[in-house]
């Protein structure tokens, strides 16, 4: 059995699978193959995996002589036309938002794992790629407000003068939030912190921020995980809080997601005007259309003397580490469907390879995408 690693598309910087992570599949008899410079911008020399033992080769050998692709974004057209009957393909798709594609993968008999609908349950927490890059995106997200802020994060009290500490809101303390707040705080900043789940208050303050509090959030505890949809009442407790905050914030860092849906917008055009000059916005939630009506995507917008970097993929900024994390979130979830013997094994009684498989055997296998498909 054959698994073949792609080089991604421009500007993604990540790779699959590092050459280290490829060792214990090969101890698995199972041969491993990489196209050509699929590492490089990762820091994975093709000399690096050939020590490895592991093939290097062109695309097109790769497509059709894997039983299981590994590609983080999905494959082109040309690319699917090139791959065997009952191929496997893992990766990140987006299958809420790319539910057509989905649809014609299926009609291709082509066997398809998302590894951003795993569920977020404790067992599967070795194989959630959505919060190992998180937690680089929180994480960059600060660093990169930080770079563009026109002053000091930290108190500095010298002979010229003294300056105050510049005050950061993050708004969702999911796994980016919690970075975005513990970087922020080593960097000296004050922080506040907005999030619709209470639950996430202890956390936030054993970080050192101060959680913004409204009552009267729906119960996200089915929810596996993800935020969910408010209540307008909600929404408009919600909108005066954080505008209130907003007001006195020097950067802002909006992680906001709702899964599968539109990003909520949480900072109207109206908040935005009430903002100090020269404060700096990092929206992560950006490819989902973002938390303020100017977001743009992979794009830095100036708006009224306010700073608005839209950036939902930061966790490519630190491509090696990036890389190394999600690898090991496609080993431990390979180990589902690979015997030790090397061989495939699609158990779908194990509820994390049922609640990631999108297709299968010509059809559709997640209920949310038959439901978007009608």
């Amino acid at each position: 059995m054959t698994i073949g690693i792609l080089k991604e598309p421009h500007p993604e910087t990540r790779v699959s699978l590092l050459p280290d992570a490829a060792t214990p599949l090969i101890k698995q008899n199972v041969s491993v193959q990489s196209e050509k410079d699929a590492g490089d911008l990762a820091f994975a020399s093709d000399e690096m995996y050939h020590s490895k033992t592991v093939n290097v080769a062109d695309r097109s050998a790769i497509l059709s002589s894997s039983q299981i692709i590994l590609s983080i974004h999905p494959l082109s057209d040309d690319d699917v036309k090139q791959l065997q009957p009952n191929t496997i393909l893992i990766g990140v798709y987006q299958p809420l938002f790319n539910y057509r594609l989905m649809q014609q993968w299926a009609s291709k008999n082509i066997t398809v794992f998302s590894l951003d609908m795993i569920p977020r349950t404790t067992r599967a927490q070795s194989m959630d790629v959505l919060s190992s890059q998180a937690n680089i995106a929180g994480y960059k997200a600060v660093l990169e407000a930080a770079n563009i802020y026109p002053k000091y994060f930290p108190m500095l009290m010298t002979a010229a003068g003294s300056i105050t500490p510049a005050k950061v809101l993050i708004l969702g303390a999911g796994v980016a939030g919690l970075q975005a707040i513990a970087t922020a705080r080593r960097l000296g900043a004050v922080v506040e912190v907005f999030d619709t789940r209470p639950a996430v208050k202890e956390e936030v303050m054993s970080l050192g921020a101060k959680f913004i509090e409204v009552e009267g959030a729906a119960d996200a505890s089915k929810a596996g995980g993800y935020a969910v949809e408010q209540t307008d009442e909600y929404k408009q407790k919600q909108q005066h809080k954080i505008s209130e905050s907003l007001a006195k914030a020097d950067v802002v860092i909006t992680t906001a997601q709702i899964h599968g849906k539109k990003a909520p917008i949480l900072i109207s055009d109206e908040m935005l005007l009430g903002m100090k000059p020269g404060s700096v916005i990092v929206d992560i939630a950006a490819s989902t259309g973002g938390n303020t009506l100017q977001t743009k995507d992979n794009a830095t917008v100036q708006y009224n003397n306010i700073t608005i970097i839209g950036n939902s993929n930061l966790a490519a900024t630190l491509p090696a580490d990036a890389s190394k994390l999600y690898g090991k979130n496609v080993l431990n979830f390979l180990q589902l469907i690979i015997t030790k013997e090397g061989n495939i094994n699609l158990n779908f009684e194990d509820d994390i390879v049922a609640g990631c498989c999108m297709a299968h055997e010509g059809n559709v296998m997640n209920e949310k995408v038959k439901g978007l498909l009608g």
